[in-house]
């Protein structure tokens, strides 16, 4: 990040996504989902803008450069959706995204159950950020996923 680059981050409610934003992050969603990841399926799944939903974005220059999704369900709230931009890899991004994830999680749905589809290889990433295994690995779109949820 240069010194004229600045990162900020914001915690909206899907209704506040304006049609560039949303368009900005399904376009780094399928670059890295479904281009790099090689993971054909539908991304765009009617969940973005649906009910009590929230974006969690880092913006650099008008980019995201980092992103979560949080989906209210009933008995818990689920991040999922992690992703840094590859253009802000390496800009240690992605402890603050989960930070940034958890805390509007906390902040929107106190006390709820906070869960992840993580996928497995990042397990250790997750479990550092409080997150703990409970279920086995499984196969989501081709890849090894695991079931985590927060332990406070």
């Amino acid at each position: 990040m240069s010194e004229s680059s600045s990162l900020h981050w914001q915690d909206y409610h899907h209704s506040e996504l304006n049609a560039a934003q949303i368009y900005a992050i399904l376009a780094l969603r399928s670059e890295v989902f479904v281009v790099e990841q090689t993971c054909v399926y539908q991304d765009i799944d009617g969940q973005d803008l649906a009910g009590e939903n929230r974006h969690v974005v880092a913006w650099l220059d008008g980019k995201p450069a980092a992103y979560a999704r949080i989906l209210r369900h009933e008995d818990d709230v689920a991040i999922g959706r992690v992703i840094v931009a590859p253009s802000a890899r390496g800009l240690k991004l992605g402890y603050q995204l989960m930070e940034q994830a958890l805390a509007a999680c906390q902040k929107h749905w106190p006390g709820e159950r906070i869960a992840i589809s993580a996928q497995a290889h990042l397990q250790q990433f997750y479990g550092r950020l409080g997150f703990v295994a409970y279920t086995e690995i499984y196969d989501e779109d081709g890849i090894a996923h695991v079931g985590m949820e927060f332990k406070v």
